[in-house]
């Protein structure tokens, strides 16, 4: 019996040319890069939307925080403890059976813990992630022209929440190397989150978070959202 933790998730792989196939993959390491941006200007103004609610510089970028992999869940309702934490959209990179494939989720945060200790923020909130992957061969050239994009229910009002095209965060092979210099291994049964966008009028508390990761040359999208549910926080 093996003692490495294991989340079998099953997701529908989206292939160039109308293949589709169920696939179980089971995850064994779980990464949030974060500071990813290939623009400085724009990582500098996602580091201070962050240092005003007191969350402190990282002591480098990109940085490779691990969570649970048992955090990760496909699931459309997602429970979380208090009035603090929000969702980022990111596309995800899921390695396994020598293969890599693209994928959608949200980096969900408690931002008030993140405030004290970024990598227990991370621990404490779900990581949804959309059933639906695409082999990463299908994207090499045309990487660069990929749009990421959330929408947020605030107040009861559906609005645009995130929005911009992942040239603007390092690529995968670049984040996957920065990885491995740190003596990191990107193997089977990895996740990656890659970072987000400043979100558009600032971070907020929202109650329903939907994402999506447009391809405009193949013309598809992988879209999922879910439903915040605030548990009472009674310290």
């Amino acid at each position: 019996m093996s003692n490495v933790p294991e989340n079998r998730l099953t997701f529908t792989v989206d292939a160039h040319g109308g293949s589709r196939r169920e696939q179980e993959i089971a995850l064994n390491q779980a990464l949030i890069a974060g500071w990813t941006s290939r623009d400085r200007q724009a990582m500098e103004a996602h580091i201070a939307e962050l240092e005003e609610l007191g969350v402190t510089r990282p002591a480098r970028t990109p940085i490779f925080y691990r969570v649970g992999v048992s955090r990760f869940t496909s699931a459309t309702v997602m429970e979380v403890p208090g009035n603090d934490s929000s969702g980022e959209a990111e596309f995800a990179l899921i390695r396994t059976q020598g293969r890599t494939y693209v994928g959608l989720a949200s980096d969900h945060t408690d931002r008030k813990a993140e405030t004290f200790n970024v990598t227990v923020s991370k621990q404490m909130c779900d990581k949804p992630i959309a059933p639906v992957l695409w082999p990463m061969e299908d994207l090499t050239d045309h990487w660069d022209e990929l749009i990421l994009r959330s929408h947020a229910i605030i107040n009861g009002e559906r609005r645009l929440y995130q929005e911009g095209r992942v040239a603007g965060i390092l690529s995968p092979d670049d984040l996957i190397g920065r990885f491995g210099s740190e003596g990191g291994s990107f193997a089977d049964g990895s996740v990656m989150l890659c970072g987000t966008f400043p979100a558009i009028g600032g971070l907020q508390v929202t109650e329903h978070f939907d994402m999506e990761l447009e391809d405009p040359v193949l013309k598809r999208r992988i879209q999922h959202g879910y439903r915040i549910v605030t548990l009472p926080n009674e310290g």
